[in-house]
């Protein structure tokens, strides 16, 4: 690169000055090849070699005896102009100040550096063992390292640019006896406030866009905060079109009258405001899983013709503290303003828990929820032309202040449908179904006692789904058979192969039906089973002869007889040493019935005490840690040994049954072990021929006849 220079008015002891600055920033290898080259001035090449100021005038000494050096490279004058050309015009400038003055600190070592170096020419002065200290800045990326100019006899500092620390390049220092060390970085608090502001400039502008967004968008008077957290998430239907009505809502009849009155007073208010009614602000439907309240609540949707809300109450709960608060006033401003409506909160447990419960006492978000809540619902601004409507299966896990009148004021119980009931619902379930002629839905109805309607619905699909992979046209009584085996018991399992495990099943499924069928007050034997499902080997159905809430004592004590039967045979039958685990579940069932006959139904020798809280019973945890346990030890132990005599006497009376009727237990074994499958009326005819059955475990009458009874 050629640089312009210019001389003019300028004194000549400022340009020595300058040019004497200039050829101290220069490299040693330069001023050296320089002064050897024999190709500068005569008059310069005593000043290049003196430290002292150089003479004016005439006085500059003559050259005197200067060997002339041709085997090394000579330097173009133009090069040695434009080195000290460089440094006039940096030198005329003003200098900069490396040290602040007056404060005593000294430069830097990479601010003392007079030129620069490549790392190939470093390793060589390394080798030739001119480098007397090595300073390592930047990290350990640039070394300011001094050489020692023997021609010169000084020393100058250079720079030179490292690719890294190498191993190999300490190590040779190391060898060379070179003196390095490590100058800390100097941190540019200005650099990093900027790089700071940079990074962080484009995320706070983006988030300060969002946050006026969304707070342009809240309505009015609404909840006033960002990303719409406030906002309620129901679903709003002006003209509901649910596609249910009461038509498809069958065995719930009661719950079907409430509301269809709820529909009559939104349709026709004046019939009832007439004689001073009002309509009722809340109905809570409470009952199991599957028994149909979600499907009310589509029905009255359908049927009552006003906008409609629907959530669930886990939409409410958030993790952010008012949240949920929020979202009940949005709804019920939403709910006032398309009065009247329905609004339906399903699953209304997860935010009516009973207060004082919780982990964070009375400030966690979800009592908060629920404090708005009773405040919309029944509070000093009331909810005029708003009815909630709301369901859950733990009704004992609720506020009592959300169950008082005013706020719910009916509680609909929707329970698990009778005999007649499950018939109405398979009737709607099997409309769109191909039935074989030979399909009862009556004779189903009775074989699947405390079935749900989603059971119900569940179990014709699973019918049709057979038919379907059997190449059937219309669902016969195997298809419904069979399904209803798979959604109690589970898949069917590969058959057992001939052998003593399978025989000790069937005396195991036999010793069931038979001590059932012989102990007064059990039901029906419906069929007993070889073929595997789920976790059994083996299977034996019983179906009631009637539907009654109201158990006997004889009827628990024949089921726990009942139960045990398939202990009892194996251990009549193939000794003691081998009884199997097969009788695990029994057990379990028989133990229970028989706890609960001594502890809640009072039907033993200690009498007609309730032997246990209440509180201890709740299926929520949080009330059974905080129930006490008032019984005494000696009370337990009671209750211990009235258990052991109700299970001691019902295993000895089903060992009595199995040793009296050898016979016809052999004879039974032979006819499961052919066809792995009998039904109860080849049961008992079979049975028939060795003993006397009970009547009441007989059937005479036929299923029709019970159920038109």
């Amino acid at each position: 690169m050629a640089h312009a220079l210019s001389f003019h008015n300028i004194p000549p002891e400022v340009i020595m000055d300058r040019i004497r600055s200039s050829l101290d920033r220069a490299s040693p290898l330069k001023m050296a090849q320089i002064y050897r080259s024999g190709r500068a001035e005569p008059k310069y090449r005593t000043y290049l070699s003196s430290p002292n100021p150089a003479p004016s005038g005439n006085n500059i000494p003559k050259q005197t005896n200067v060997p002339k050096n041709t085997s090394k490279k000579l330097v173009p004058r133009r090069e040695l102009l434009t080195s000290i050309g460089l440094g006039l015009v940096g030198g005329l400038g003003p200098r900069p100040n490396t040290a602040k003055a007056g404060s005593g600190t000294p430069p830097s070592p990479i601010e003392a550096v007079s030129s620069r170096i490549s790392y190939s020419r470093f390793l060589q002065y390394l080798d030739e063992g001119v480098v007397r200290k090595v300073d390592l800045v930047e990290n350990g990326t640039t070394a300011v390292v001094e050489i020692y100019n023997s021609t010169l006899e000084k020393i100058q500092r250079v720079k030179v640019q490292l690719p890294g620390l190498p191993p190999e390049l300490v190590r040779k220092m190391r060898d060379k006896n070179v003196n390095f060390s490590v100058s800390p970085p100097e941190v540019n608090m200005g650099v990093v406030i900027l790089d700071l502001l940079s990074n962080l400039a484009f995320p706070l502008m983006f988030l300060g866009l969002l946050l006026i967004r969304a707070s342009s968008r809240n309505i009015p008077g609404g909840p006033n905060l960002p990303f719409g957290l406030g906002r309620s998430k129901a679903k709003f239907q002006m003209e509901p079109n649910t596609g249910v009505t009461f038509n498809d809502v069958a065995g719930v009849d009661e719950a079907k009258q409430d509301f269809q009155e709820i529909v009559d007073f939104l349709k026709t208010p004046e019939r009832f405001t007439a004689v001073g009614a009002r309509i009722p602000k809340g109905v809570l439907l409470v009952g199991p899983p599957g028994t149909g309240k979600t499907l009310l609540a589509k029905a009255i949707a359908g049927e009552a013709g006003v906008p409609f809300f629907s959530l669930s109450g886990s939409e409410f709960i958030e993790m952010f503290v008012g949240v949920g608060a929020s979202r009940v006033r949005d709804l019920f401003n939403k709910a006032k303003a398309n009065a009247p409506c329905l609004v339906f909160i399903d699953e209304i447990d997860a935010v009516g828990r009973q207060r004082g419960t919780g982990i964070g006492g009375g400030n966690d978000e979800r009592e908060q929820t629920l404090n708005q809540l009773l405040t919309e619902l029944d509070g000093f601004s009331g909810n005029t032309g708003v009815i909630v409507i709301a369901a859950t299966n733990r009704p004992e896990i609720l506020d009592q202040a959300l169950l008082r009148p005013g706020r719910f004021d009916r509680q609909v119980t929707v329970g698990l449908p009778d005999v007649k009931g499950r018939e109405e619902i398979l009737k709607v379930h099997s409309s769109n179904k191909k039935l074989d002629k030979d399909v009862a839905l009556s004779v189903i109805a009775m074989r699947t006692p405390g079935f749900s309607g989603a059971d119900l619905a569940n179990l014709m699909n699973e019918a049709a789904i057979l038919a379907g992979r059997r190449g059937k046209d219309r669902i016969t009584i195997k298809e419904i058979d069979d399904s209803i085996d798979r959604i109690v018991a589970g898949m069917e399992g590969t058959a057992m192969t001939d052998g003593k495990s399978k025989l000790l099943v069937a005396y195991h499924e036999i010793g069931h039906a038979l001590c059932a069928t012989l102990t007064e007050g059990h039901d029906p034997v419906q069929k007993v089973t070889l073929i595997p499902r789920g976790q059994a080997r083996g299977l034996t159905w019983f179906i009631p002869d009637e539907e009654s809430t109201l158990v006997s004592k004889k009827q628990l004590f024949a089921r726990i007889v009942g139960g045990l039967g398939g202990r009892a045979a194996e251990e009549v039958i193939f000794g003691e040493p081998e009884i199997t685990t097969g009788a695990a579940g029994d057990l379990q069932q028989v133990t229970q019935i028989a706890r609960q006959m001594v502890t809640m139904f009072g039907m033993s020798e200690i009498g007609p005490w309730a032997l246990t809280d209440p509180a201890v019973q709740q299926s929520d945890v949080v009330f059974r840690m905080l129930a006490r346990n008032s019984m005494s030890e000696k009370l337990a132990e009671d209750i211990d040994a009235s258990v052991r005599r109700i299970i001691d006497s019902a295993y000895e009376l089903a060992k009595h049954h199995i040793r009296n009727n050898r016979d016809a237990i052999d004879r039974l074994v032979d006819a499961l072990v052919e066809k792995e499958t009998l039904t109860g009326e080849e049961f008992r005819s079979i049975l028939s021929e060795f003993v006397d059955i009970p009547v009441n475990n007989w059937r005479k009458t036929s299923v029709r006849e019970l159920i038109n009874a």
